[in-house]
């Protein structure tokens, strides 16, 4: 099952690298192979100063080895232990994919959260109310009182009901991640934008900032690990951002209609 995931990760990958590249058209991803001393390694493709991009990353980690006592608490912080009364290997699946506009557009909103809707309803209606909650709930600022961006799904420690039927539902998900994103960009590659929507893109990013820094687990738990490579973990982060004391935006403006969103997220589809 290892390889399997491998594999399947591995191919996403080459995927949505392939669809971010062919769509930017001026710039091409550095692929960077890096081998971890203490145990696994990776390849990280990032694509900067683009046509269209101005920085995209596709990362893929595969490490193991022994676990920091930092590293160790993260996991038990949510109650996961490696221990086991018989001995037997443990395994879980998590995973997630959310969207962060600066504006909010419904049409685009409903599109994105379609496509995952339909990849989890192969697997049972019950699947995408929970892990869109769910991911809700994970993208949230607690101390901003808003959430990252408009949500998606997220799971993890998924253990059952089976190794196979757990791989088969995150398989369906990884295959939606460019049908569910691609589009949005091809209809808004071109829009033309002002000084003053730039800004606000700006401050949006401080936020996502904030939450990737702050709550991230994936950060944390990568900091935590012993030989971890920095340059990857920290590769989401935007190349500019802004922070203002105090911004509020107008009432009755397109800045305030997607915060109230951020703030008391909607059910885009039923």
């Amino acid at each position: 099952m290892r390889s399997r995931v491998e594999l399947l990760l591995m191919e996403t990958q080459a995927r949505v690298c392939r669809a971010l590249a062919q769509l930017d058209g001026a710039a091409a991803f550095s692929v960077d192979s890096w081998e971890r001393q203490e145990g696994g390694g990776g390849i990280s493709c990032v694509l900067q100063d683009g046509n269209i991009f101005e920085k995209a990353g596709v990362n893929v980690s595969v490490v193991f080895g022994h676990l920091s006592e930092e590293a160790a608490q993260q996991m038990r912080s949510r109650g996961k232990t490696l221990k086991t009364k018989d001995g037997s290997k443990q395994w879980w699946f998590g995973g997630g994919t959310d969207l962060t506009p600066t504006y909010l557009n419904q049409e685009d909103a409903v599109h994105f959260h379609k496509t995952l809707k339909e990849a989890c309803d192969k697997y049972g209606p019950e699947l995408y109310p929970k892990y869109k909650k769910w991911c809700d709930n994970y993208f949230y600022i607690k101390h901003r009182g808003e959430r990252r961006g408009i949500g998606g799904i997220f799971f993890d420690d998924l253990d059952s009901p089976s190794k196979e039927e757990v791989f088969q539902f995150v398989q369906s998900c990884a295959e939606a991640i460019v049908p569910c994103y691609i589009p949005i960009v091809k209809k808004h590659c071109h829009d033309s934008f002002s000084p003053e929507e730039k800004l606000w893109q700006q401050l949006r990013r401080g936020r996502y900032v904030e939450f990737n820094l702050v709550y991230d687990r994936g950060t944390k738990f990568g900091l935590a690990t012993p030989g971890s490579r920095i340059e990857s973990i920290l590769m989401s982060l935007p190349l500019t951002a802004r922070w203002e004391y105090m911004h509020s935006p107008p009432e009755n403006s397109k800045e305030a209609e997607i915060l109230e969103v951020l703030r008391n997220p909607k059910d885009w589809v039923h």
